[in-house]
């Protein structure tokens, strides 16, 4: 068989795991893959809505399964921007990870499914470098600052470090934290609380007001910005961890057809994607974006 036919071969595989799992589910099924980047907006937004267009479904529910290592907050924005116009309940599924700018993501989702191997991470926001070659994490950064400036006496290298201080940049990462935040509780509020009407342990079965679920919203976007609890930007927060945060996550490691349905999808496009290299790949049965 020649690569081509072979290929050809696998992508066949994986649209027919794809319906699978949008049957199990009840909706469409697309898979995210890569950075979260501002230059991959448009491409992004043409290809929610030719899923859009062509689906059959009549569910009015999206489930995105999603593998991206982060990337900037201001571009997840406008990505829930497009998939809340055209869908009116948003699911996640994260059989691998979902890092940073992901985890915001999620957070704007009703549902998200995770088994016991997967992870979200810190919402520490990632800034575009000057050169615009990359990102940089922000709040390893803040805590520095604020760590040498409550400091009784500077050594040498805190005034080393003071003076070279870029303040626009400082500025920048101060706004980009703040945004994740914000950003962070108004989804969790109107999403993923919206069916969160009684009390489950505190004052069990009495109404959950606006303000409570506000204030619960302000206290996960809190844990998960807390760059010194998580010790690393890159630490992986797997649902026992997210559970220590009181944040719902549908389980799926002991339903084994929908774990099968997940891992058969998922498994399968990764070796595909992995194997052709690609740092960027959008998929539905129905198309495809590279």
């Amino acid at each position: 068989m020649n690569p081509v036919d072979l290929d050809d071969t696998i992508l066949r595989h994986i649209n027919q795991k794809a319906q699978e799992l949008e049957d199990r589910l009840g909706s469409d099924v697309i898979c995210y893959f890569g950075q979260i980047h501002p230059q991959y907006f448009r491409i992004f937004r043409n290809f929610i809505e030719e899923v859009r267009s062509k689906s059959k479904r009549t569910e009015n529910t999206l489930s995105i399964v999603l593998r991206t290592p982060g990337g900037s907050a201001e571009t997840t924005e406008r990505y829930v921007t497009v998939v809340r116009k055209h869908y009116g309940q948003i699911n996640f599924i994260v059989p691998d990870i979902a890092m940073s700018a992901g985890t915001i993501f999620c957070m704007s989702g009703d549902r998200i499914y995770m088994d016991y191997s997967s992870a979200l991470g810190p919402i520490d926001p990632q800034v575009m470098t000057a050169d615009g070659s990359g990102y940089v994490a922000a709040l390893g950064y803040l805590d520095k600052v604020t760590e040498i400036t409550g400091k009784a006496q500077l050594s040498p290298a805190d005034v080393v470090f003071l003076k070279g201080l870029d303040l626009g940049k400082l500025a920048l990462y101060e706004q980009a934290r703040d945004l994740s935040i914000d950003l962070l509780k108004k989804w969790l509020v109107e999403h993923k609380f919206k069916d969160w009407t009684k009390h489950r342990t505190t004052n069990p079965g009495s109404p959950v007001t606006h303000d409570e679920k506000t204030r619960r919203a302000e206290e996960i976007a809190a844990a998960l910005a807390d760059h010194k609890r998580w010790r690393s930007h890159g630490r992986s927060l797997d649902i026992e961890k997210l559970k220590e945060l009181r944040l719902d996550i549908d389980d799926y490691s002991s339903d084994q057809a929908l774990s099968e349905a997940i891992r058969s999808y998922n498994d399968l496009l990764t070796a595909y994607t992995d194997r052709m290299s690609m740092p960027l790949y959008f998929h539905s049965h129905l198309t495809e974006t590279v």
